[in-house]
């Protein structure tokens, strides 16, 4: 475990699980449990308590960087992991800097008014598209990501393959009225991060190192991009670990770091706050999942980013506790229930106050 009086290059203060009032012998077993499961490919889990580090495990395992062929990775603090669809709650919170610099208003307008570009695209049907359902993945607009994303059918494909995939996604015929229902999509994603470009003037990318990566001290990212030269925005990020981790702590101090409030507050409240059924067991915010779990018996809401392959950053205001995992389960059942597994008997059985 990380020394009580240790300060990391990085500037992640280091402390004992008991400092912050976890018990450290759940946490120590997360070492032992996944070195004698390899088949979990677990990559890192770290935990952060009232600002501080205070368990971190790395792993080896295959890996698949996004668009690259498996490899086996000896993973630690230095060493980049993709995020997925993580990128897609990075984005979120960029739409909120966003509005608090007013390049983007009520939520209410319409698409196409913030994309003069593909005026030649208006109808009726998708001047109803606004920048609402974009966020709650309630756009109503045929998409399939269902299927694995070798397949030539999968949506997310097509639109990285097209020559302009803000253009595929608007010319997808709608299957339901905008705001009626929810459906996964990543291309309501892209169209955000290019309203943002538009509104603001300038790429995702570097929106996010002025705004947010900048200001958390995060440094050596990368971004996929698409053919046009654009950063994906809904899965495209990769970083380091303890990186991802600040993003995790910004969320639950309700968008403030060291003092200064890099997101409005009311932006991480509204985007965390339920707005659809996405799953059974899940809520959807805007780009970000919400579930719970029980501790002692009483249930402990969380709010996650999630990412395929079983990235998970799991935010816990109430607890002021937030909780990495990386994972190389690419098209593994097991994605969806090991991180949540950690979560709940590891960390959470931790908790001593």
């Amino acid at each position: 475990m990380p020394d009580a009086r240790a300060t990391g290059d990085d500037g992640w203060e280091m402390a004992s699980p008991a400092s912050v009032g976890l018990d450290p012998a759940p946490l120590a077993r997360i070492a032992e449990r996944f070195a004698a499961w390899p088949e979990a490919n677990i990559h890192a889990v770290l935990v952060a308590r009232h600002g501080r580090l205070v368990c971190e495990h790395y792993f080896s395992g295959r890996d698949e960087t996004w668009g690259g062929p498996p490899r086996q990775v000896r993973f630690g603090p230095e060493v980049p992991h993709d995020l997925r669809s993580i990128t897609k709650s990075v984005t979120s919170l960029l739409c909120g800097i966003a509005r608090a610099q007013g390049w983007i208003g009520d939520l209410d307008a319409r698409v196409l008014d913030l994309l003069p570009g593909y005026a030649d695209l208006r109808s009726a049907s998708r001047l109803r598209l606004t920048l609402r359902h974009l966020l709650t993945m309630s756009a109503g607009l045929a998409w399939d990501e269902d299927r694995p994303y070798s397949d030539p059918a999968n949506s997310e494909r097509r639109m990285t393959d097209a020559p302009d995939p803000y253009r595929y996604v608007l010319e997808q015929p709608f299957v339901a009225e905008p705001g009626e229902t929810w459906s996964y999509n990543g291309g309501t994603t892209a169209l955000l991060a290019c309203i943002l470009q538009q509104t603001s003037g300038r790429g995702l990318d570097a929106l996010a190192e002025e705004f947010l990566f900048h200001p958390l001290g995060i440094a050596g990212i990368d971004w996929v991009r698409y053919r046009n030269g654009d950063p994906v925005a809904a899965s495209g990020l990769r970083m380091r670990p303890r990186d991802l981790l600040r993003i995790g702590r910004l969320v639950a101090h309700h968008g403030a770091w060291q003092g200064r409030q890099l997101v409005p507050a009311d932006w991480i409240a509204e985007s965390t706050a339920p707005h659809f059924d996405s799953q059974p067991t899940y809520f959807y915010g805007y780009h970000w999942w919400l579930g719970r779990s029980l501790l002692r018996g009483r249930s402990v809401e969380w709010v996650v980013g999630n990412g395929w392959g079983g990235q998970r950053l799991f935010v816990l205001p109430t607890l002021d506790l937030v909780v990495l995992v990386h994972a190389g389960l690419y098209g593994d059942p097991l994605q969806s229930w090991v991180p949540v597994s950690i979560l709940n008997r590891h960390v959470l059985a931790a908790v001593r106050d």
